[in-house]
């Protein structure tokens, strides 16, 4: 158990460090019955308690509320059963998300979701975000793959949600919890389900002029009714941080923007799928059209995509990883009015996004020890919250709601709305001691008066 508060430092936030609190206590369980018996000291003494993985979060998920105890689950890191047969494994939830493909691959198996931290993030992690990545197009998010879940409850008890089968009965409460990002109690194990590895892989890397013609492309591949493994784009000035870190990856540097296009499946398919792709941007004004001749280019095409936000850090002190979502189709003006409002605010944005199903990631370097630049960037994050909602959008697709966007949750639900999600939590956490004031923002009533709700967590970002 950690207490002092220089261990305590590195757990004041996740990986969105603009939000912090200051937890009482860091603590390490190794097994089911361990986080059970801290859940259930903390209730003897009425204190909050948040479950943290890798910390890899981007939206304050964990967060500490001030005075809290985080059950750090990164030592449950055994990976319990593999079922190459049923095609399943059972994992702890700190078992890094990567690893567990690793594992398997010798079965000819792998896990589908890859969140761009896959390197580093947890599947327990991933479970409580219904984390998504670069291959959401194709495979889906995180929930689609989770067949069955341990939960110790907010009062200290373990139950099993779902089946190792995936055939689930009566109500789906595996469905409830994949996403509830932490607030309705803490997976202790998760069965996932495992896929083949596909026979071919390839990879065609095309450049632009202007980001438009590279945002119609993916619009006319998807139009074609080829549905790629990842359809990714970045920005010239992405490209530039990319090119200039450890992470190049041959990216052209007088691109505007770049798509990333895999594609998988049988061999014929996947030629005649590659050849279609470099016909569509070649007609949408590519500069260049490249498939990677191998898996060692293939790979450092993704080591560039996958290092962005890394090559990012050495613009400036801080990096603010946006995430929200809009159709595919008005890619082109969301990110030109985005440019825009960034620069009216003296800010730059450069940009990573999964084009295929239109998931936005602004990122925005600055420096929060300057706070008249901290508080423009918190006005621009807002902005683009409300931009991508007005082109019909949605507040997030991957990273979830946490500390980030709790208050913004009204941009699209009503008190109608968010009431039955409020009964849902409190049906788990009646006392809510359970990762508090994440995820669904409190009636406007007592906004802030449950003093459980205190300090990081009352913070409006």
């Amino acid at each position: 158990m950690l207490h002092r508060p220089s261990d305590l430092f590195v757990y004041e936030s996740d990986a969105l460090t603009l939000l912090r609190g200051r937890p009482c206590a860091v603590v390490f369980p190794e097994t089911t019955d361990e986080v059970s018996a801290v859940v259930r000291l903390c209730n003897e003494y009425e204190l909050p308690f948040v479950p943290r993985g890798a910390g890899t979060g981007l939206s304050g998920g964990a967060t500490p509320v001030e005075g809290c105890v985080i059950v750090e689950c990164s030592r449950m890191t055994r990976i319990l059963e593999v079922d190459a047969t049923n095609r399943c494994a059972t994992v702890q939830p700190g078992v890094i998300n990567a690893h567990l493909s690793e594992f398997v691959a010798p079965l000819g198996l792998h896990y589908a979701p890859d969140p761009s931290s896959e390197s580093a993030c947890t599947i327990g992690g991933n479970v409580a975000e219904n984390s998504g990545g670069p291959h959401t197009l194709k495979y889906g998010t995180t929930s689609p793959h989770v067949l069955a879940l341990e939960i110790v409850l907010p009062e200290g008890s373990v139950v099993h949600l779902g089946r190792g089968d995936g055939h689930h009965l009566g109500y789906d409460l595996r469905g409830v919890f994949v996403g509830s990002e932490g607030t309705l109690g803490i997976v202790t194990a998760a069965t996932v389900r495992l896929v083949p590895i596909p026979e071919r892989i390839e990879a065609v890397l095309a450049s632009f002029p202007a980001l438009v013609p590279a945002c119609e492309a993916v619009s006319a591949i998807i139009a074609e009714g080829i549905v790629p493994a990842a359809l990714e784009m970045m920005d010239d000035r992405t490209i530039a941080a990319v090119e200039a870190s450890v992470y190049a990856a041959g990216y052209p540097r007088d691109a505007k923007a770049v798509l990333l296009i895999e594609l998988d499946g049988t061999p014929e398919a996947v030629e005649d799928e590659c050849v279609a792709v470099e016909r569509i941007c070649r007609a949408h004004s590519a500069i260049e059209v490249r498939r990677a001749r191998d898996a060692e280019e293939r790979q450092a095409f993704w080591r560039g995509r996958k290092g962005a936000f890394g090559a990012m850090g050495r613009l400036a002190p801080d990096l603010y990883v946006h995430d929200a979502v809009v159709p595919r189709t008005r890619l082109p003006e969301v990110v030109d009015r985005i440019t825009r409002v960034a620069e009216g605010y003296g800010l730059r944005v450069a940009n990573v996004f999964h084009a295929g199903d239109g998931n936005l990631h602004p990122n925005l370097s600055f420096d929060q020890r300057d706070p008249e630049m901290l508080s423009r960037v918190r006005r621009l994050g807002e902005e683009i919250l409300r931009i991508c909602i007005e082109a019909g959008g949605v507040l997030s697709g991957e990273h979830g709601i946490g500390l980030e966007k709790r208050d913004y949750m009204r941009l699209l639900f009503g008190e109608e709305d968010l009431e039955p999600m409020r009964w849902v939590h409190d049906t788990f956490d009646p006392e809510d001691r359970c990762n508090p004031g994440k995820a669904i923002p409190s009636p406007r009533a007592c906004t802030e008066s449950n003093p459980r709700h205190r300090g990081a967590a009352v913070v409006r970002f």
